[in-house]
């Protein structure tokens, strides 16, 4: 049965031309841990969404709804529309997100659009008809801790691959239009948030929504590692042809080549090695990371920092 499923899986993941070739045993186990990495991705991230949503839920209805404050981005509007309005906030949420969500389906991926289409249903589900408690009605308490559990929801969420506010994607978009970057594009557009609602609603009403707005974006920035609006990766992997491929190919990013040694040893034994570096957004960190695992598990990667690009394939999509 196992050898059966083996042939299954290899013929689907590389495509043989040939289904009735016999395969050698290291494409069946190659093609059983593919398998298992696909399997255990996909339950990893389902469960950060699940805990994500949860978390968000919960900062929502225990501390911001009863004290009528906002959150920036998607999540604020919905908000403010909501209190404004007489429409519930599980319909709001997921007609405001809409947009965003068919904007991620051209700027990333269709994987992408459908993991936050599902996040962002899951979380008008939870407001809807989770029952949670209501903790407090101190209003310092409320922006800080609202804050504090709707940012962890979001930032399990992004580490899950998907989003529950749909303000970074328009952002992503914008910044590959202009000279703008993602921070600067997010920070102007919930000023406008914050200053609608000091007017419609009030001006107590939107300092305090702006303590949420910072006690989320800095619960977001500890949780996703890497959180800056761009991550630089170098990749040191005998298998760095491939790796190259797939960068480009498959996620259409850029790549330098570096020319390097590798040494180990006692003695110092060096050879030639091409090393790649790359630069991609924070919401294709995790689905790097599982292509460079599938490829090379041994390979050497580096990741760090990085505020802000000009130029190359960071901020163009490339054409089919």
């Amino acid at each position: 049965m196992n050898h059966l499923w083996s042939q299954l899986v290899v013929n689907t993941v590389y495509r043989k031309k040939n289904k009735q070739a016999q395969l050698t045993p290291f494409e069946l186990a190659r093609g059983l841990r593919e398998l298992r990495l696909n399997v255990w991705r996909q339950v990893k991230d389902a469960v950060l969404i699940a805990a994500g949503i949860l978390c968000a839920g919960f900062g929502l209805k225990s501390f911001l709804l009863p004290t009528k404050f906002i959150d920036g981005g998607a999540t604020g509007i919905s908000l403010m529309i909501s209190e404004l309005t007489s429409f519930s906030l599980p319909v709001v949420l997921v007609l405001i997100n809409i947009p965003f969500v068919l904007l991620g389906l051209i700027v990333i991926d269709r994987t992408f659009a459908f993991k936050a289409s599902l996040a962002i249903i899951g979380l008008a589900l939870c407001t809807a008809f989770f029952p949670f408690p209501d903790v407090t009605h101190d209003k310092l308490l409320v922006a800080v801790f609202g804050g504090f559990f709707l940012g962890a929801g979001i930032g399990l969420s992004v580490r899950g691959g998907a989003v529950l506010d749909g303000t970074e994607v328009l952002a992503i978009f914008l910044s590959r239009k202009s000279s703008l970057t993602i921070g600067d594009i997010i920070l102007c557009f919930n000023i406008l948030i914050f200053c609608v609602a000091a007017y419609l609603l009030s001006v107590e009403t939107a300092l305090y929504s702006v303590l949420t707005y910072l006690a989320a974006s800095k619960t977001v920035d500890f949780i996703i590692e890497g959180i800056e609006e761009y991550t630089g990766v170098t990749i040191i992997s005998v298998k760095n042809d491939l790796i190259r491929k797939m960068i480009t190919d498959d996620m259409g990013r850029g790549v330098t080549v570096y020319r390097g040694k590798r040494g180990y040893g006692k003695s110092g034994e060096t050879y030639d090695i091409d090393i790649v570096y790359t630069v991609i957004t924070r919401l294709e960190v995790s689905r790097l990371n599982a292509a460079i695992e599938r490829i090379d598990p041994n390979a050497f990667v580096v990741r760090n920092s990085v505020k802000d690009t000009k130029g190359g394939m960071i901020k163009k999509r490339r054409l089919h």
